[in-house]
C-alpha cells in the first residue's frame, strides 16, 4: 500500500532552520512528482513546494514565493525519501507540513495545487516562535 511518513517537525525559533524528510514505501519513487504543502490554523492548504521525476539527469523543483530562496526540496530515490530544507524561518511558515505523491511523471506533473495529488501523509508540525 502507498504510504507517505513525514518526520522532522518541531519548534524552533525565528532565523532557525529545519529538515523535513517524507518516507515513501509502496511505489517508485521516480515515477511521481513530490509536493510539500502547509496549512496553518485557519487557513486553506497551499503548496511550499514540488519536485519531479527525473528527466533525464534533471530534476524540475518548484517553490511558493513566500518561501523561495529559504527552502529547498530534494529527493534521494535509493533511500525512497524526499526533503525539504527550511532556512531562515519565520513565524508565518508555522504550519502542518505535509508531502504528497502525483502519479505523473516529469516535469508536466509538478504543480502547487494540491488538488491534484492523490497520496498523503499524516503531516508534521512545525513551530516557529521565540
Amino acid at each position: 500500500q502507498v504510504q507517505l511518513v513525514e518526520s522532522g517537525g518541531g519548534v524552533v525559533q525565528p532565523g532557525g532552520s529545519l529538515r523535513l524528510s517524507c518516507a515513501v514505501s509502496g511505489f517508485t519513487l521516480d515515477d511521481y512528482t513530490i509536493g510539500w504543502f502547509r496549512q496553518a490554523p485557519g487557513k486553506e492548504r497551499e503548496g511550499v513546494s514540488c519536485i519531479s521525476s527525473g528527466v533525464g539527469s534533471t530534476y524540475y523543483t518548484y517553490y511558493a514565493n513566500s518561501v523561495k530562496g529559504r527552502f529547498t526540496i530534494s529527493r534521494d530515490n535509493a533511500k525512497n525519501t524526499v526533503y525539504l530544507q527550511m532556512n531562515s524561518l519565520k513565524p508565518e511558515d508555522t504550519a502542518v507540513y505535509y508531502c504528497a505523491a502525483r502519479n505523473v511523471k516529469g516535469w508536466y506533473g509538478s504543480s502547487l495545487d494540491p488538488r491534484e495529488y492523490g497520496y498523503w501523509g499524516q503531516g508534521t508540525q512545525v513551530t516557529v516562535s521565540s
